[in-house]
């Protein structure tokens, strides 16, 4: 580069609003916003424009001087073509290009579980979703790793995406006595009834996925209002209480909440992989609620797991709910417990530990699992740690109603009050008493025994077979029971086994006695009776 000229560098400053066209290679200073700026010169001295070109220093806007961004794709092997022609690449500021995801830290939020979060994530989801209607302002919202401490309600309008590192990673924790967590607004911030008023448009299309939220007092966790077409993924749900604090309702707190309006309807709900735990119920709603989806998600440290319809239904209250391939565990009362005039929702494939025992295990059954008091509720392929012995005296399928229906995975099938045992085989010694079962006569005063006995009495083939019903009722006569039972068994040949029954205390013993015959033999049967 030949040397043009020689001499004193002339500088200026002032106000960045008033620099002037500044000679070629003179300087000027912007005392406000320290920014250094030096002249271009002038056409004829060879400079392509006319103007200022600012100095990078550290105060310099970086990304807004950056000429572009044009995606390369070099991983492929080749620079990707992005534009109508190889010549002609799309191209965009630096600046575009990063506003095309937000952090929450992007407005504040700090995330170490000391600072009050609060104001900087209600902040951000106003700022992106509430203050213009413009789709186009619309950012998947991250939150990294981190506690992110919140003394009151986070207010999560129509089209959000929330997502993070992991349920127990990117985690809201709750501090606020009173409220929730978090809760729904629509396209204006507003909440409760004042949702869907002045034009606004009402919670839809929210999702979150990847995060926790917990509450360190009694709160209900989550408030979905009016909501259509919302899901959860890979969500935690944590309330405070414990097994002791779990014996009653009395805290009344939920994971999960719901709430409907006449005209605004919960509708098209889904959560996956999702946790609920430390509340009195995962989910409680009385309210109109529609095609709500919960499945493979864990319930555990629950008084229940989900109530739908208590005290009594609103506007019809909840209805399809599917309720899918979940596990449950650790649960004081039932895990489902539907309410009289709340129907059309099913619990299928679903995996149920100790549920229903008070916390006292599994061979302490105190409620059913699942309870239909409501018509039209199906449970079909749910299966069971309770075991036979103790579903007699609680079932695991509890149905009320005359049009609900529940396929026992271990035990039972129930078409409303009608209830068939699946068969069972034991076998019986010669010349002994076998007690098949035992039943409590409180609640089933009344039931049949489908029966066939096949005793080998010769080394032949063929069989001695017995075959029938074997019908016992019990009734209370002022301080007396009164037992009785029939046998009308058919046989083709004397087989020596008799049926009986005795009670004690209330409890009905079912006996098989055999004669002296050389050889054992064995039983199958199935039990019939109305819930």
């Amino acid at each position: 580069m030949a040397i043009v000229q020689v001499s004193r560098i002339t500088n200026r400053k002032g106000l960045a609003d008033n620099l002037p066209q500044l000679a070629g290679a003179e300087l000027g200073w912007a005392t406000d916003t320290r920014r250094l700026y030096i002249g271009n010169g002038t056409l004829d001295e060879g400079a392509p424009v006319v103007g200022n070109t600012e100095v990078l220093t550290q105060f310099s806007d970086i990304l807004a001087l950056s000429t572009g961004y044009t995606y390369r794709g070099d991983a492929a092997g080749y620079t990707v073509q992005t534009g109508p022609s190889p010549g002609s690449p799309i191209s965009q500021s630096l600046q575009s290009f990063f506003d095309q995801q937000a952090s929450i830290t992007d407005f504040g939020a700090i995330g170490d579980g000391i600072t009050d979060d609060t104001d900087a994530i209600n902040r951000a989801l106003f700022q992106m979703f509430c203050r213009e209607s413009n789709p186009q302002i619309r950012r998947s919202l991250y939150f990294p790793a981190g506690q992110y401490l919140v003394t009151d309600a986070i207010t999560i309008p129509p089209y959000a995406r929330l997502y993070g590192e992991g349920a127990n990673s990117s985690v809201i924790l709750s501090t606020a006595v009173s409220g929730n967590c978090i809760k729904y607004c629509d396209s204006l911030g507003q909440t409760d009834s004042n949702i869907g008023n002045n034009g606004a448009t009402p919670p839809t299309n929210i999702e979150i996925s990847a995060m926790g939220f917990q509450t360190t007092n009694p709160i209900d966790i989550a408030l979905i209002q009016d909501a259509t077409f919302c899901g959860f993924t890979d969500v935690s749900f944590d309330g405070p209480l414990t097994n002791s604090s779990l014996t009653t309702n009395a805290n009344d707190t939920s994971c999960v909440r719901f709430d409907s309006t006449g005209v605004l309807v919960c509708n098209s709900i889904s959560f996956t992989r999702c946790k609920f735990s430390g509340a009195t119920w995962a989910f409680n709603t009385d309210r109109q609620v529609k095609g709500v989806v919960i499945t493979e998600s864990d319930f555990d440290t629950l008084y229940q797991g989900i109530l739908l319809g208590v005290p009594s239904p609103v506007n019809g209250g909840p209805t399809g709910f599917r309720i899918t391939s979940n596990s449950f565990d650790n649960i004081y009362a039932e895990a489902i417990r539907v309410a009289v005039n709340t129907s059309l929702n099913v619990s299928g494939n679903n995996i149920f530990y100790d549920v229903g025992n008070h916390f006292n295990g599994v061979t302490n059954p105190a409620t059913p699992v699942i309870n239909f008091f409501g018509n039209d509720n199906v449970s079909i392929g749910d299966m069971f740690e309770r075991s036979n012995i103790y579903a007699i005296v609680y079932p695991r399928i509890n149905i009320n109603r005359t049009v609900s229906i529940g396929f026992d995975g271990a035990s039972q099938m129930q078409l409303g009050t009608y209830v068939r045992e699946t068969g069972i085989q034991v076998a019986l010694a010669d010349n002994s008493a076998t007690t098949l079962f035992t039943i409590d006569s409180t609640k089933f005063p009344a039931f049949i025994v489908n029966y066939t006995i096949v005793r080998d009495v010769t080394a032949s083939t063929n069989k001695w077979i017995k075959t029938g019903t074997f019908t016992v009722t019990s009734t209370v006569d002022g301080s007396n029971l009164l037992l009785q039972f029939v046998d009308d068994g058919v046989e083709n040949r004397n087989t020596g086994a008799a049926l009986s029954a005795t009670e004690n205390l209330g409890i009905i013993s079912v006996i098989c006695t055999t004669s002296s015959t050389g050889a054992g033999g064995t039983m199958t049967y199935s039990i019939t009776h109305l819930a």
